[in-house]
């Protein structure tokens, strides 16, 4: 009888020290599910990352992923540039380059719903793991398409600043910035370097979370 008065006080102590931890968590359902209701993510809390859309690139962004050092920016990837370049997917592989998946414009799956399920499965085959993150290239996304990303449990992330390029944008605190690398695009290999030296950069999930970073302010 006395082992099972002191089994249950100390269930009651711990459940009195975790109670206030859990009732002041963020709303998560779970790992791969980072909203509780259909929505875009477009700003963090602190810091700032970095993200780049690659739909487009030969032999220079091959030698650009390989050479690249943490931490690194969360890469949007074409599936169409993908399977063109699977080099430079074994370099994103073996460093372990988080990437996530670029798709089409936005008005594309408003037409065509079931092509985001198309989209998915082709990422799962190349990377071996559906992705944690989606973007259309023009970061428009339809009701339809949150939804069903919502029940594959696919974040839908967009930004807070696109930049293309030119004059360096101003530090926004929890501040998502993204830049295309796109056939006719505007930002070149050179201005992301030059972007990645204004700041310090954290992974999407640390901005979102707050979890100790840091910015710096961009010379004048």
């Amino acid at each position: 009888m006395l082992k099972k008065i002191i089994w249950f006080a100390v269930l009651c102590t711990l459940l009195f020290l975790l109670l206030p931890t859990s009732l002041s968590a963020p709303k998560i359902l779970n790992v791969f599910k980072l909203t509780d209701e259909p929505d875009v993510i477009v700003r963090g809390t602190s810091g700032s990352a970095l993200t780049v859309d690659i739909s487009f690139g030969d032999s220079a962004l091959e030698n650009w992923i390989a050479k690249m050092e943490a931490p690194y920016p969360l890469l949007f990837v074409d599936i169409g540039w993908a399977k063109r370049f699977p080099d430079s997917i074994e370099h994103i592989q073996k460093k372990n380059i988080p990437v996530a998946l670029l798709g089409e414009k936005g008005v594309v799956y408003e037409d065509n719903p079931a092509l985001i399920d198309k989209h998915l499965k082709e990422f799962q085959l190349i990377f071996n793991n559906k992705p944690l993150w989606f973007r259309t290239r023009d970061e428009v996304f339809p009701k339809v398409l949150q939804e069903t990303l919502w029940k594959q449990e696919v974040n839908t992330l967009g930004s807070t600043v696109r930049w293309k390029g030119g004059k360096l944008p101003s530090v926004i605190k929890g501040e998502i910035l993204s830049v295309a690398l796109e056939r006719k695009g505007q930002a070149k290999l050179e201005d992301i370097d030059r972007l990645i030296e204004s700041r310090e950069f954290h992974s999407v999930e640390d901005v979102l979370f707050a979890t100790n970073a840091k910015t710096k302010k961009i010379p004048e």
